[in-house]
């Protein structure tokens, strides 16, 4: 059991952005497609979908913030759900790592302060166009709340187009993590300061789609001790030793962790701290994963880019069967190839294969 939901398995399907939503972040037949060749996970959870208009980051991203994206992602969960899978769905707000050129009225990325990023950083707002990062504006108190309530607003959307859960996406320098970040962070009020105030914004928002989902199909996602586009903190560990605790007394579905070598093992002091199910990731093969599922170290096993070229993943790694390897060049291109054509086991013609238990890179 995952929260209330029942799994056939303990492999997840990782969320991986793929760039081929509509260019106003509605979900496609190609997206429902894509989906559905990969519901012998235990669980999916989709790419990350921006929850309002302003937590948009790139293009061709999906969104959940209007009836025509309740529509599209409805495809996507009766061709998941029809397929005998089980579907959350990432909710995932860019904050300052977004541009005029993708948000409403060509406003300024928001942020829990104006810090800008790294001037020599770079993010592409499609796969073929890099801009240096622009300055956010700062979110007032009142503004921070108006964000929480646009993600409890999703998550109503989200049970609207019948998913079974939420994620929220609290790594990869996205705004979660900009009000854990002691570099990002500099507020005075509520949200900022204290340990405890740079997690009032997650465990705020946890609460907020609780109440609309149900603890139990609520899963969070962060990235302790990461550094992610300019997002840091000074004491990592004690940031993410008060927050879990706290996500845990919530009795949320799930923690979604990495295995990332940060200089502590985040896993193992986080499990302690939590007493829900645990889903460790980070280019796993499937022997590693099954000796942290066997020794208790983690619960559940997300593999992305191994499911992202194998369809029939479970069944490979069920039967020991090689597996295809992905080709990185069609990641987030907006095509069909590398996104819905990669071949089961005993198709002919097989794509490059590699043995289950090699990390692929």
């Amino acid at each position: 059991m995952l929260g209330g939901l029942a799994l056939p398995n303990r492999i997840i399907m990782a969320p991986m952005s793929r760039h081929r939503a509509n260019l106003d972040g509605t979900p496609t037949g190609r997206m429902a497609d894509y989906y559905r060749q990969r519901a012998s996970a235990g669980l999916i959870v989709t790419e990350g979908t921006f929850p309002s208009w302003m937590g948009r980051g790139y293009l061709f991203t999906p969104g959940l913030c209007a009836q025509g994206h309740v529509v599209g992602w409805r495809r996507v969960t009766e061709a998941v759900h029809d397929a005998g899978g089980r579907i959350f769905c990432q909710l995932m707000h860019c904050g300052r790592l977004s541009d005029p050129l993708l948000l409403p009225d060509n406003a300024d990325p928001v942020a829990p302060s104006a810090v800008k990023p790294d001037p020599s950083g770079i993010y592409a707002i499609c796969p073929r166009v890099a801009l240096p990062y622009p300055r956010p504006r700062v979110l007032s108190t009142q503004e921070v709340y108006a964000v929480i309530a646009e993600y409890a607003s999703s998550a109503a959307l989200a049970l609207e187009a019948e998913f079974d859960g939420i994620e929220i996406h609290g790594g990869n320098g996205y705004l979660p993590m900009q009000f854990f970040a002691t570099n990002v962070n500099q507020r005075n009020d509520a949200f900022g300061g204290s340990v405890a105030n740079r997690c009032r914004f997650m465990l705020e928002l946890v609460d907020a789609v609780s109440a609309i989902c149900g603890p139990d199909r609520v899963g969070v996602r962060i990235h302790p001790g990461q550094s992610f586009a300019d997002v840091s903190d000074d004491d990592p560990q004690a940031t993410y030793s008060y927050l879990t605790p706290r996500l845990s007394e919530r009795g949320i579905a799930y923690l979604h962790l990495s295995q990332r070598d940060v200089g502590w093992d985040v896993i193992r002091t986080l499990r302690a701290q939590f007493d829900g199910p645990i889903i460790g990731g980070g280019a796993l093969t499937r022997q590693a994963a099954s000796l942290a599922i066997e020794s208790g170290r983690f619960d559940l096993a997300a593999f992305g880019r191994a499911f992202l070229a194998n369809p029939d993943l479970v069944e490979r790694f069920r039967n020991g069967w090689s597996i295809n390897r992905p080709d990185p060049g069609t990641y987030y291109s907006q095509g069909l190839q590398g996104y819905i054509d990669y071949p089961p086991f005993f198709q002919i013609g097989m794509a490059d294969q590699v043995n289950p238990d090699e990390a692929l890179i």
